[in-house]
């Protein structure tokens, strides 16, 4: 397990799996973290997929790797190699909610994204965003990336569309 964090006490926590709704995330949490005074905490989390019909992973893959090497590009990412100094991170095995439920104890705030990489792509929330929402014990905010926001924005616009006339 990579981390830098000394804990999570009082910071504003981001799950982030590098999903566009996750970016968000971590853009929306900077910004809490910065009106609260507070440290920020971007953890990611890996599990070693489930072995189909006796296939192993493949000899020298590592999924901690992979998920270290998605924190640090969404880290890249959204702030351009400048992050803030208060600024901690956490890669943990294991899924993820359960991993930011617990940090709930502590944290100031928890932000995820809305949707992350699995799942199904017409669901309004994840099941990670879903379960923290429900069982967090501190303030949770989910975020949607910009492409869900436009997507829904188009479904709400035709939806309200005026049907046209007929005569007859």
């Amino acid at each position: 397990m990579r981390s830098d964090a000394p804990s999570a006490t009082g910071a504003v926590v981001i799950g982030v799996d590098g999903s566009p709704a996750s970016l968000e995330a971590l853009r929306t949490g900077a910004t809490i973290a910065r009106a609260f005074d507070a440290s920020l905490l971007a953890i990611t989390a890996w599990q070693y997929p489930v072995a189909v019909a006796g296939m192993m992973p493949l000899a020298g893959w590592s999924p901690e790797a992979d998920a270290s090497a998605i924190l640090d590009e969404a880290v890249e990412t959204v702030f351009a190699g400048s992050p803030p100094c208060d600024l901690h991170r956490a890669v943990v095995a294991g899924p993820a909610a359960p991993e930011l439920i617990r940090r709930s104890d502590s944290a100031t705030m928890i932000v995820v994204g809305s949707r992350g990489h699995g799942g199904v792509a017409g669901l309004l929330l994840g099941s990670v965003s879903t379960a923290v929402a429900q069982h967090a014990r501190c303030p949770v905010l989910v975020v949607h990336s910009a492409a869900d926001a436009g997507a829904r924005r188009r479904s709400h616009e035709s939806a309200a569309a005026p049907l046209p006339l007929v005569e007859r």
